[in-house]
Order: C-alpha cells, then sequence, then structure tokens
C-alpha cells in the first residue's frame, strides 16, 4: 500500500511537471506570437505611410490592434462551407423573412423605382441579398473591423486579400468616409448593412440620397444604391434573371465533363463550361416539371451546389453577379432562390 501511494505521488508530481512545461511552452508561443505580430504591424504602418495615409490617421487607427482568436476560429468554420443547401436555405428563407421582404418591398416602392431605374437591377435580388446579409438590417455585426482584418492579413492564409482590406479601411478613414466609431462589422471585415469588406466600400458604396455621406449604415437609399451598384459593376443584365432548376439526362450528365470554368472571375467555385441553352436542351437538360428549357439565345452553365449527389441547377450570366458578392454556390443559389420567392 506505501509503495501504490508512492507511485500515485509520483504519478502526479510527473502530472504537474507536464502541465507547467506545457502553459510555460503556451506562454511562450503566444509571447512569440505577439512579438512576430508586432513586427509585421510595424511593416503595415511603414506602408501605410508609403501609400500617402497620414502619421495621425495610421497612429490612431493601429494603435492597440492585436490579433483576435475568435476570428481565426470563424474562419475556419463558414456556414457556406460547412452545411448542405437545405439546411442553408432553411436559415435564411423563412416564412418570417418571405414576409418581411415583401413588405420592405412596397413600403420602399417608390425607392426602388428610381434604384431600378437608374443601375438597371430588380429589385428582388437587391432585397434577398439585403435580406441574406442582414435580415433587412436588423441584424448588426459588431466587431472591430481593424483588428479582425488584421487577423486575416497576419494569418497568410489569405494575407495578401485582408492586407489590402487594411489599407482601404485607413483610406476611409483618411477621406472622412467613417469614423473609428462606426468601423464595427463582421469576423471578416464586412461593414453595413449590404455587408461590404472595405475595398467594395470604396468601390461600389452610393451616396444616393446626395447628402455628402455613403452611408451602408443607417441610410436605406445608400444601402439598396450600393447593393445595386455592385451588381450592376459585376455585369447585371436586368433582361434576365438568375437561372433554375433542372434535371440532367444521361446524355447530359456525360456532356458536363469535369467542372472547370470559375463563377465569377477570381472565384474558386467552379460551374460546368457555359453553352447556349439550346445546346443544353439538346443535350436533354430541362426543367424540373420535364418540360423544354427557355428559347432565349442566351448561355447556361450547369452547378451542382451539394455536389453531384444533390439538386442541379442551370445559372445564367447574373448569377456570376452575385457569385462576385459572395463566392459559394449555397449563397449564389439561395439568393436566386429567395429572389424568386420575393417576386
Amino acid at each position: 500500500m506505501p509503495q501504490q501511494r508512492f507511485l500515485k505521488a509520483g504519478i502526479k508530481v510527473s502530472l504537474l511537471v507536464i502541465l507547467c512545461i506545457s502553459c510555460s511552452s503556451c506562454a511562450k508561443a503566444q509571447t512569440d506570437g505577439n512579438r512576430n505580430f508586432n513586427l509585421w504591424l510595424e511593416n503595415i504602418r511603414a506602408e501605410a505611410l508609403a501609400r500617402g495615409i497620414s502619421q495621425d490617421t495610421v497612429n490612431k487607427a493601429l494603435r492597440n490592434v492585436n490579433p483576435m482568436r475568435r476570428v481565426l476560429k470563424r474562419d475556419r468554420n463558414q456556414s457556406e462551407f460547412k452545411l448542405t443547401l437545405a439546411r442553408y436555405k432553411k436559415r435564411v428563407i423563412t416564412p418570417q423573412n418571405i414576409k418581411t421582404g415583401r413588405k420592405k418591398s412596397l413600403n420602399h416602392a417608390d425607392l426602388f423605382n428610381h434604384i431600378e431605374k437608374r443601375y438597371g437591377v430588380q429589385r428582388r435580388f437587391i432585397l434577398a441579398i439585403w435580406g441574406i446579409e442582414t435580415r433587412f438590417g436588423q441584424v448588426k455585426a459588431d466587431l472591430p473591423v481593424i483588428p479582425a482584418v488584421a487577423t486575416l492579413a497576419f494569418d497568410r492564409r489569405r494575407s495578401n486579400y485582408f492586407k489590402a482590406q487594411i489599407f482601404a479601411v485607413l483610406r476611409m478613414l483618411e477621406n472622412g468616409y467613417v469614423s473609428q466609431k462606426q468601423l464595427r462589422g463582421s469576423w471578416a471585415g464586412a461593414m453595413g448593412q449590404p455587408q461590404f469588406m472595405p475595398s467594395s466600400y470604396l468601390a461600389y458604396a452610393v451616396d444616393f440620397d446626395g447628402d455628402g455621406r455613403r452611408d451602408i449604415w443607417k441610410n436605406t437609399g445608400d444601402v439598396l444604391a450600393s447593393i445595386a451598384n455592385y451588381l450592376a459593376k459585376h455585369g447585371w443584365n436586368n433582361n434576365l434573371t438568375w437561372g433554375r432548376e433542372v434535371i440532367l439526362s444521361s446524355v447530359a450528365k456525360k456532356s458536363i465533363g469535369a467542372l472547370s470554368t470559375r463563377a465569377a472571375p477570381g472565384c474558386r467555385a467552379l460551374t460546368s463550361k457555359r453553352k447556349f441553352i439550346s445546346i443544353w436542351q439538346k443535350h436533354g437538360v430541362r426543367r424540373i416539371d420535364g418540360s423544354s428549357l427557355s428559347t432565349k439565345k442566351i448561355k447556361g452553365a450547369i452547378v451542382f451546389p451539394d455536389g453531384k449527389i444533390g439538386k442541379i441547377y442551370l445559372v445564367y450570366k447574373n448569377y456570376s453577379s452575385i457569385m462576385s458578392y459572395n463566392c459559394a454556390h449555397l449563397y449564389g443559389i439561395t439568393v436566386g432562390l429567395f429572389s424568386d420567392l420575393l417576386g
């Protein structure tokens, strides 16, 4: 018995030593990580100054910026790449969201008329994106944008992209487009009701009411016009819809081959090659009720949002514009289906 007690005591001491060593290693790793981040951030400061950002803006914006562990966790678990289409749709296309979207369409009818006339984008698509991104402005992302994008830039997985977002934020502050207090957004740095990344804000945000500010946080006109402007600048065609669910014959399945076409420029999500609808019709592609496809002389591509075992969609050029907004097939298909229900 004394020998067993001695062995147990020895095991406890060993575990304690291992735990202490482990804690010490973790603390050292964290210290080294913070030191590396601070050195990296100094290079960001220097590059910002070289780009013409003032010392005052750089000092205020990058003071006390530290990496955010929860941002990396969210980056590794994005729902657009984890869920099935059915589960993703269920989160977004709810009876309440459809009801709210239709009500918003009526309440802002005059505004939508002006936006449609100026940008050539149907309101149902603007509504669908608005609804998916922030539930028509009801969901307010509240993480600090600069630490979020700095964390992802330092992470190196998409370093160049998020470095560009840091400089875009600094440019927004430098030009007085936004105050640092307003710079709250998603874990990835997406801002306002349209969830624009900083670079998208600079390129596509609109001052629709002419008050001198591009307010995508509180100004409904600016919010909706900015979404429309984004789609328009990415090739939107007002005479087209987005696509439809289809069924494939065995001949059609063979004719598709490997998916090799990017769904949008710079997007990693792939579709089949784009072919005229008449060609798909000859190969045996049909609407889900078995009827023939449209006779319009337009091209379409086949999309498998859940892989080859799930539902199948024939998508047109406007789908590429939607995918430019968010490069994930679950997102693109859901925007299209939601827009159909909003009418």
